[in-house]
């Protein structure tokens, strides 16, 4: 009995069990999203590093003999540091590698213009370079921290003198969080920095290894919401040939290829071949269609349309400032960066002013001990305490003339000179070395108390030093946005059945409007008087009766549109001239009063300065005398689309003839089909489908 009271189970409440995994779920995740955000993706703004390539450059410095180490080693001797695996650190090293800033590399390490990946580990080499050497460490200023196992130190920021998080640039993604800095001109970089060491305004736009052609109006100094524009560098080599020398960023030469081929399988550009012949430098030629009539300037425009030649690039600075992630413009990293290296370059001075004042201190001392003879002193002590009294003893008289107070090592180490050092001592050139180092000491304290002079001496050295050959190499430009639809190669035809109503590409059995390209709109105006406008399908409704069918481009006040219409069966004859700008894609519009029965008794679609001549007969009836009404659609002014017109006359019409058609507006969308000049009931024959319609129309009612 009392082992079945034993394994009886504890009924407890499952409520608390469900709300304390909760919480364990909860601050697991909030750890793990710290941990993410602090230790892999985001870039600290002291040395602009993220912790894998913090870890590398501290890994090669170790392993620093002046000779090139195999990758593989140094991944090895990383991962001391890095707990995140091999791979993580091969790729960050390779990365580091192609920006050819901080690591000199040997062997294959890919192609940054290609996409091509670098060899294995175990074949290709690496060494610091003597930029990264100069820069980037001082074990003197450095803060160390232990390595995630306990037995190795660490930096905990590299003391970077140089703005390298914006030469650099950095991509991360973390747990709810985005870095994306992009790389900036070195030499721009260190002339900003003087810059803000004056205090300077400083402004500063993207430079990109592949160079390209980019627009930075709407950079927004690197902040979340901005946006860049960057296209390729495409040369017009002749008639028939383009040839690409640079691309954008981010992409490379088999992207852009495949998205130019792409959009040559979707018919929006009209090109025979293209050929890779990259190699160190980029070169895509492109063989244009041997169509006599293309445009090499619009196959240009076609392909920042259509293709990878043209890019826009979202950034987002953001950077981890004291353990915290932080939104910051790249000016204002600028600023820190400066800041931050006048401060190393301060705390160097001062360690360097303490090391001299040591030595000095030292110097001075060893002299009186020597020629004051205070040694010989030394042979009577029997214990170690008789013989550093017997020191302090005879120093004491010339303790006025030492900087600071004698320490108990300062006393040890004079114990241990060498007879020989003491025989062969030369008071004279030891007042020389004293000599040099007051004199080194006067050049540090004023470098101290000019350190922004001193500072801006540093960064004009680095420019001289390693700024030749690392000249912006993307262009700045500003250029306007391409629309798409101005651009494309016209790839499909318009039919139209205007009985019915239907207007596409797919209706090859009725008559032929014109060549298009299926991203433009169609307009249609019916014999009721209603419009609509439909992107181009196989087939669309768009009202039965169509009088006129064309390409609409939106905002176009070229044309005019020219229309009388009857209100109503037994209603008011009107004129109207309109234009049709912005619409609702679909939506059926009225031209007229609206009354039901109205009719389209003519349509002519022309340009604002050349409109058409109508002349309009009424029938006969009593005491009407003049039976002809000429229209000149010149003396009526053109209005928004809704407006109803003006009144023509009231009484019924017999026929109604075309005098002159006017001039059809001048536009950069293909010629339509339409009957613009017709009027309603009137039939095309045969041989005239598809071409314009004869100048003069009588129509009889």
């Amino acid at each position: 009995m009392s082992d079945i009271t034993n394994n009886t189970p504890d009924h407890r409440d499952a409520s608390s069990d469900n709300t304390a995994i909760g919480g364990l779920y909860k601050n697991w995740f909030l750890d793990y999203a710290s941990y993410v955000i602090l230790e892999r993706a985001v870039p600290y703004i002291e040395d602009g590093l993220k912790p894998v390539q913090r870890r590398i450059l501290h890994s090669m410095y170790e392993m620093e003999d002046g000779r090139y180490n195999k990758v593989a080693n140094v991944i090895g001797n990383t991962m001391k540091y890095h707990p995140h695996g091999d791979a993580s650190i091969g790729d960050a090293l390779v990365q580091m590698g192609q920006r050819d800033l901080l690591i000199d590399t040997q062997g294959n390490w890919g192609n940054i213009h290609t996409g091509d990946s670098a060899a294995a580990p175990r074949y290709i080499e690496a060494r610091l370079s003597k930029f990264a050497k100069d820069v980037v460490f001082n074990p003197k200023t450095t803060v160390w921290q232990l390595s995630y196992d306990g037995r190795n130190n660490e930096p905990v920021t590299l003391p970077v003198k140089f703005p390298l998080l914006l030469s650099m640039g950095v991509e991360g993604i973390a747990v709810g969080l985005a870095s994306k800095i992009l790389p900036h001109n070195f030499c721009e970089l260190i002339q900003a920095s003087i810059d803000s060491i004056r205090g300077k305004k400083v402004d500063l736009v993207p430079d990109f290894p592949s160079g390209g052609i980019a627009d930075f109006s709407k950079y927004n100094e690197g902040l979340r919401g901005g946006r860049i524009r960057v296209r390729a560098l495409i040369e017009k080599k002749d008639k028939k040939t383009l040839v690409i020398r640079q691309i954008p960023f981010g992409t490379t030469t088999t992207s852009v290829i495949e998205s130019i081929l792409a959009a040559v399988d979707k018919g929006k550009i009209k090109i025979k071949k293209v050929e890779d012949n990259t190699s160190a430098q980029v070169e895509i030629v492109i063989h244009l269609h041997p169509d006599a009539s293309q445009d090499p300037d619009k196959a240009i425009e076609a392909l920042y349309a259509f293709s990878s030649c043209e890019v826009s690039i979202s950034p987002n600075c953001c950077i981890i400032e004291e353990g915290r992630p932080r939104f910051v413009s790249v000016n204002e990293i600028l600023d820190i960066s400066t800041r931050n290296t006048v401060d190393l370059l301060r705390l160097e001075l001062e360690i360097a002013r303490k090391e001299k004042e040591d030595e000095w201190h030292y110097c001075s001392l060893e002299k009186i001990f020597i020629e004051k003879r205070i040694y010989r002193s030394l042979e009577e002590c029997e214990t170690w305490e008789q013989i550093i009294d017997t020191i302090a003893a005879g120093l004491k008289p010339y303790l006025k003339k030492l900087k600071r107070p004698v320490t108990y090592d300062d006393m040890a180490g004079l114990t241990e000179l060498k007879i020989k050092r003491i025989s062969k001592f030369d008071s004279h050139k030891a007042e020389e070395k004293i000599a040099g180092i007051e004199a080194e000491l006067d050049r540090i304290n004023n470098d101290l108390a000019n350190i922004k002079n001193y500072a801006v001496a540093y960064f004009k050295e680095l420019l001289k030093k390693y700024g030749k050959g690392r000249e912006r190499r993307t262009q700045i430009s500003s250029f306007e946005a391409i629309v798409a639809s101005k651009v494309i190669a016209n790839n499909q035809k318009l039919y139209v059945n205007r009985a019915e109503g239907f207007a596409g590409f797919g209706m090859r059995k009725d008559e032929f409007v014109c060549d298009c390209s299926d991203m433009d709109d169609v307009i249609a105006l019916s014999g009721d008087g209603k419009f609509t406008v439909v992107r181009i399908v196989d087939k669309s409704y768009m009202g039965k009766d169509i009088k006129h069918i064309s390409i609409f481009e939106k905002n176009d006040d070229r044309t005019v549109y020219n229309m009388i219409y009857q209100d109503g069966p037994r209603g008011d004859i009107m004129v109207k001239r309109f234009t049709i700008s912005g619409v609702t894609r679909e939506k059926f519009y009225d031209l007229t009063k609206g009354t039901d029965g109205s009719k389209v008794l003519y349509l002519g679609v022309t340009s604002a300065d050349k409109p058409p001549i109508v002349q309009i007969q009424l029938r006969p009836r009593p005491k009407l005398k003049n039976l002809n009404i000429d229209v000149n659609f010149a003396d009526v002014l053109i209005k928004n689309r809704s407006a109803v017109g003006n009144i023509v006359t009231k009484f019924g019409i017999s026929k109604l003839r075309v005098v002159n058609p006017g001039t059809p507006p001048t536009s950069s969308s293909p010629t339509a089909s339409s009957m613009a000049e017709s009027a309603p009931g009137e039939k095309k024959s045969e041989d005239t489908k598809g071409k314009n319609p004869k100048s003069q129309i009588k129509l009889e009612f």
